[in-house]
């Protein structure tokens, strides 16, 4: 039950801590603890036939398991300082990007060889982008597929099984701090160790704060991004994907100077569920494989909202955004751009009608009775934005799916070395507020199990 290393959470910071601490020392006990299932058993129900919409299973397998939310989300990872968090400002912009393409090389050697690198340098687009009030976002990006990025984490498992103890569907209830290092308390037992490693991810965030205030760790309020996901014919954005694979563009509205961005594009991919915390809300993924693939691309547009004194619970305001599109929709609600703007609701025939097959079923509606104003207002100024760089983008048939909601942890007080208050114990990846991606949450998984195994 004693081990050197603890690590609580196993999405990329967790895995990337537990390879990188089976390197740099081998004979480190090193156990890892995580809520959801293993790999094999992560499979949602969901199967289009006789269960079409979510139903709420104990664990869900999309957020939660051996390779974390990221494990079925598309497998990018974005080589960059420009956006996917904040890691650098903690420990450097080069050492930053090093460790990133470190975790680059090791999916290139676990089952990625042969997938394309992408890049913005020297992109024409990026001149079209500003010349339309768009800016298109420096970055290198590798792009695996959902279905190559399992081959990659069944292959990094099977290296790590016989090095490391694993611990699946045990969630972890309490941290302890002891004399001696820590006690991790789980429903049926408890363990101790002298170092302890938490990377819980997004699904994590309440758990994550619970832990904080316990341990009397501070914390400052983070942003939470609100939108809609886009679903589009794939020759739309072809000229973009094709030589870009996914372009984080961002634009500042006229009205309200706020900045919307796109996230997570998918060239001929498709629109899915996911389940945070009980909640309902859209994401898409695609496939390496061409036959695996739509004629679909979808992204998301979200709206970044930052909160000040006296309101801090930002993810709390996300979740009623979300909830109230389930309480309306029966979960995601989709509606026709050109029902928006006509100020009418889609209805099941129209959609039926529109010349686009939407990739998932939800509940045509209204997203109007949704998402406040001044996001919706935003997001229909990015589309007809989007329309000038890549005409069809304002389409009446364009589908939107709402709501999309990214929750990021509050922002864990740890020091350069990704510390807390409490010597031995580290916060990392998407469940400390600092990263926000699976390339910079992997890399802060390297970095401190390198800090660990040197002391």
């Amino acid at each position: 039950m004693n081990y050197d290393v603890i690590i609580i959470g196993a999405g990329p910071g967790g895995i990337f801590s537990a390879y990188e601490l089976s390197l740099q020392n081998p004979n480190l006990k090193v156990a890892v603890f995580e809520a959801g299932h293993a790999l094999s058993k992560r499979h949602c129900p969901i199967d289009g036939d006789k269960i079409k919409s979510c139903i709420n299973c104990k664990t869900c397998s999309i957020m939660s398991g051996f390779g974390g939310a990221g494990a079925f989300s598309d497998g990018k990872y974005n080589i960059t300082n420009d956006f996917g968090g904040t890691l650098h400002e903690y420990i450097g912009k080069e050492k930053a990007l090093d460790l990133m393409r470190y975790v680059d090389e090791i999916n290139m050697r676990y089952g990625g060889e042969g997938t394309k690198l992408y890049s913005t340098a020297g992109s024409k687009f990026k001149k079209q982008c500003i010349q339309h009030n768009l800016h298109l976002l420096d970055a290198s990006v590798r792009h695996l597929g959902t279905d190559i990025n399992y081959v990659v984490l069944e292959n990094i498992y099977d290296y790590l099984k016989d090095k490391v103890e694993f611990f699946f569907d045990c969630p972890v209830t309490r941290v302890v701090k002891t004399d001696g290092g820590f006690e991790v308390c789980t429903e049926k037992d408890t363990f101790t160790c002298e170092k302890c490693i938490i990377s819980v991810g997004r699904s994590g965030s309440k758990w994550m704060e619970k832990v904080c205030s316990e341990l009397g760790i501070e914390t400052n309020s983070n942003r939470v991004d609100i939108g809609v996901r886009v679903e589009l014919p794939a020759e739309v954005f072809s000229h973009l994907t094709d030589e870009l694979y996914e372009s984080k563009i961002v634009y500042r509205t006229e009205k309200y100077a706020d900045k919307v961005r796109t996230f997570c594009m998918n060239p001929k991919g498709a629109v899915v569920n996911e389940n945070t915390n009980g909640i309902i809300t859209v994401n898409g993924h695609s496939y390496e494989d061409p036959e695996k693939q739509t004629e679909n691309t979808n992204f998301a547009l979200l709206v970044a909202k930052h909160f000040s004194e006296p309101f801090k619970d930002s993810n709390g305001y996300g979740e009623s955004i979300a909830r109230l599109s389930n309480m309306l929709g029966g979960g995601v609600i989709v509606q026709r751009f050109g029902d928006l703007i006509q100020g009418r609701r889609s209805t099941p025939s129209r959609i039926e009608e529109a010349f686009i097959t939407p990739t998932l079923k939800a509940t045509p509606g209204d997203l109007s009775l949704v998402l406040p104003k001044r996001i919706l207002d935003g997001i229909i100024e990015m589309i007809y934005a989007l329309d000038k760089i890549a005409p069809g983008t304002a389409n009446d048939d364009t589908l939107l799916y709402g709501v999309e909601v990214k929750f990021y942890n509050m922002e864990v007080d740890v020091d350069e070395n990704l510390e807390s208050c409490h010597k031995g114990l580290y916060v990392i990846g998407d469940g400390s507020g600092i990263t926000h991606s699976l390339s910079h949450a992997s890399a802060s998984g390297v970095y401190v199990a390198r800090k660990i195994a040197a002391n």
